[in-house]
């Protein structure tokens, strides 16, 4: 394709990602339905310009002042991660002086909301827990796109297994530096026509979305819940940890969700997973198993702002208004979760969010209006489950996972004992 059209069709792209008023992953997978013309490399080229220009939004815009032509051809000129040269042959002889002005601007002193790119009612409460030094290796870290990371489906291999089936295919992995199941991969290469993927021995999941499971620490023949399942991947992480023995309910309120889980259960080898819509966290389905559950697993819903390497439009749709609203949502379904739990099992309360207000917050709120819930040291927990260097991922007691300390996405975990 002309680089010009390619230009064209990542103009339009971005026109429909920046209303902001759809996750932008649909908003991709849908143009590309549309324009079913658009070879890998090409695709490959717009998603990861459109992923660029959210990940450095003010700076892009601020920067794009100075050009000429619609807002969103500059914005994709500026982000370009395709060919550069080819891009240049698509270029009008103004747009490539322009560019070639805009690559001798010192980033470093432009005002600090341009380099961290975050809006100011995120970046502040982090830049207060974190410090300054910390503050600025986190937003870089976000600015950066997420690794591939694997767990192995121990019930079809190990790991060392796992890893030289995709050595032979011609995919570099290495170990995961603290789940003893994942494996990580550089670049993103095509696993879904893979034999070890289609087979359900390996998984796409987040080393911290691992390291959440292994908080769990399901046992064989227990009776678990996975609260709010969503598409199953911690979900299938437990069944795999039970031995495909015992009773694991995946409940969420999304039937979509859940139908996204099907695929992979079928892949997974797991027969002792029950996918199950519940209407609300008051369901009379969560009420029958009141007091019978050993774990619970609350993955609450959240503002998703710890995923941001991977969904960089999450700190643009999100707002303060809607943080607040879902702290509300995740005390209630919390509470409701908790009467599931029977005496002496476990509860765990985890959000893939940077924000305290979701994470320490709740918890707090929690243990002050259920004394009776003990909490555990995930340290001491994740070091009995074989995670190593257990101790660099808590902090008070607490798992708390930064995508600039651990290479994972930011998660936070509390794990009760009733």
């Amino acid at each position: 394709m002309h680089p010009n059209a390619l230009l064209e069709l990542g103009t339009e792209l971005l026109k429909q990602v920046l209303k902001l008023d759809a996750p932008s992953d649909a908003v991709v997978s849908a143009f590309f339905r549309k324009n079913k013309q658009l070879g890998s490399r090409e695709r490959h080229a717009l998603a990861e310009t459109t992923y660029a220009v959210l990940r450095e939004r003010l700076l892009l815009q601020h920067l794009a002042q100075s050009g000429r032509g619609p807002m969103e051809r500059r914005l994709a000129i500026l982000a370009w991660q395709g060919n550069r040269d080819h891009l240049a042959k698509g270029l009008t002889p103004d747009e490539r002086d322009w560019l070639a002005q805009q690559a001798n601007i010192d980033r470093s002193t432009l005002a600090p909301k341009l380099r961290h790119n975050l809006p100011d009612w995120l970046a502040a409460p982090l830049q207060e827990r974190l410090g300054d030094d910390d503050f600025w290796r986190l937003a870089a870290a976000l600015n950066e796109a997420a690794p591939l990371d694997l767990r192995v489906n121990l019930l079809k291999a190990k790991r060392e297994e796992a890893q030289a089936a995709l050595t032979a295919a011609g995919i570099e992995s290495t170990p995961t530096p603290h789940s003893p199941w994942g494996l990580r991969v550089p670049g993103k290469p095509a696993l879904n026509k893979l034999e070890l993927f289609t087979s359900g021995g390996v998984e796409v999941q987040d080393e911290g979305s691992q390291l959440l499971a292994l908080l769990v620490d399901a046992k064989r023949g227990e009776m678990v819940v996975d609260f709010c399942a969503g598409a199953g991947g911690k979900t299938l992480a437990l069944g795999a940890a039970m031995r495909n023995t015992g009773r694991l309910y995946a409940f969420d309120v999304s039937g979509h969700r859940l139908d996204a889980l099907k695929p992979r259960l079928a892949r997974s080898g797991l027969s002792n997973v029950y996918p199950a819509q519940i209407a609300h966290e008051r369901d009379d389905r969560v009420k029958r198993l009141a007091g019978k559950i050993d774990r619970v697993l609350v993955d609450a819903p959240c503002s998703g702002l710890g995923t941001l390497r991977r969904n960089p439009d999450l700190k643009w749709r999100q707002t303060p208004k809607g943080v607040e609203e879902l702290v509300a949502k995740q005390g209630a379904i919390l509470a409701s979760a908790a009467r599931m739990v029977k005496e002496g099992g476990r509860l765990v309360y985890a959000t893939c969010s940077l924000l305290e207000a979701e994470n320490e917050g709740v918890a707090r709120a929690f243990e002050a209006a259920h004394p009776q819930f003990k909490r555990l040291d995930a340290a001491e927990v994740l070091g009995k489950a074989q995670v190593a260097d257990a101790t660099s991922l808590v902090e008070d007691g607490m798992l708390r996972l930064w995508p600039h300390r651990h290479q994972t996405d930011g998660f936070f975990a509390i794990a009760w004992e009733r």
